[in-house]
């Protein structure tokens, strides 16, 4: 028998918008292992969110961004400015692309859907190209407001809803893990755990909230010009597959050190976690390389480290995670010298979970943790 959504003949249509924000990501410790069968640990922010809103219509209406799905120029100029510091593409095709997963999912496992149409639009203030998942809290949002417009959310397992969103930027070419669609699924300090048996068992990995109070005061880098990023196409992905043993031993290190982190901050052990944030980062760089990670990117990283603070990348590049174990006067010297080299800096303000009573009744997993 199908699975019945709680207006699946479409005899009470709806008239109120819905709207959902996700919030930008930073990996705290772990990455890049997510994708190598690891362990990481996340966390969602408050700094910046993507907003995508919901409203039933006649017609189903993915609506352009004016900003960032921009077609209109002042001329050749701004249009080759725009390419240059934006890119190609806006939110318009992450929308369409989560519509077709969600659709085609609720499809596969036989969930009725009732045949009100809507318009989607979004916004988004996450600056682009830092490494913060801009694009996957655009696709998260709405599948939070698709779920709620058919009313299907108790029948979508919280587990599966990061790989339906990673599997909308898929679709688009997107090459990512799950590390970051999990943070903005779940909200707030996530430990993850992507060990094959259990990924090939069950299609996810398990994932543990833990408790954002234990965290310390976290500082955020990045630049508004990000374009020194890495420009060397990585072969570390095609090493892991070839068995490189360097490649291996070093993803199952940094996995090992999301472990070891998990357990520094319930037991609020600073000092080790400022010690495994520095060698999280020098693992990622002697697997991919100075001239893959960037130039400015290293800067951002190096110039937490000559004051003395624990820092690294949040994603894969673009934006760094500082932690000063010395306290303010070192926040201090690290705010005088981001402000010389032209970075931004700010404090980490984390986003609590955002799981909802719903949400949790359809875990296979946290009721056993």
């Amino acid at each position: 028998m199908d699975q019945k959504s709680g207006d699946s003949n479409g005899s009470a249509p709806k008239s109120m918008a819905i709207e959902h924000k996700a919030y930008a990501r930073i990996g705290l410790l772990g990455n890049p292992s997510d994708v190598y069968y690891g362990r990481t640990i996340s966390f969602s922010i408050r700094n910046f969110w993507a907003s995508v809103k919901l409203e039933p219509s006649e017609h189903l209406v993915i609506q352009p961004h004016p900003f960032h799905d921009m077609v209109q120029f002042q001329s050749f100029d701004h249009l080759m400015n725009r390419l240059t510091n934006e890119g190609y593409y806006g939110g318009v095709r992450l929308l369409m692309a989560i519509c077709k997963v969600f659709f085609s999912y609720c499809k596969d496992n036989k969930i009725d859907l009732h045949n009100q149409n809507f318009t989607l639009s979004y916004e988004t203030n996450i600056p682009r190209q830092t490494g913060l998942s801009g694009s996957s809290a655009i696709a998260c949002a709405a599948f939070r407001c698709l779920l709620d417009f058919y009313e299907v959310r108790h029948l979508v397992k919280v587990e599966v809803r990061p790989n339906l969103i990673l599997n909308a930027e898929k679709e688009l070419g997107i090459v990512a893990g799950l590390q970051d669609r999990v943070a903005q699924v779940y909200g707030g300090l996530v430990y993850m755990d992507f060990s094959k048996e259990y990924m090939e068992k069950f299609g996810h990995g398990i994932y543990i909230p833990i408790d954002i109070s234990l965290l310390p005061p976290l500082y955020l880098i990045y630049t508004e010009n990000p374009s020194d990023s890495g420009k060397v196409h990585s072969t570390v992905r095609k090493r892991w597959l070839d068995g490189d043993e360097f490649v291996r031993s070093s993803m199952a290190e940094a996995a090992k050190i999301a472990l070891e982190g998990r357990t520094a901050i319930l037991e609020k052990n600073y000092s080790k976690l400022a010690d495994l944030m520095k060698r999280n980062f020098d693992l990622r760089r002697s697997m991919f390389g100075d001239d893959c990670l960037g130039a400015l990117n290293i800067e951002m990283v190096e110039i937490g480290r000559r004051v003395g603070a624990a820092t690294k990348f949040t994603g894969s590049g673009g934006a760094v995670v500082a932690f000063c174990p010395n306290g303010p006067d070192q926040v201090r010297l690290l705010e005088e010298e981001c402000k010389k080299a032209g970075f931004v800096i700010q404090p980490v303000e984390i986003a609590p979970p955002c799981l909802n009573e719903v949400d949790l009744k359809t875990s296979t997993t946290l009721d056993k943790i």
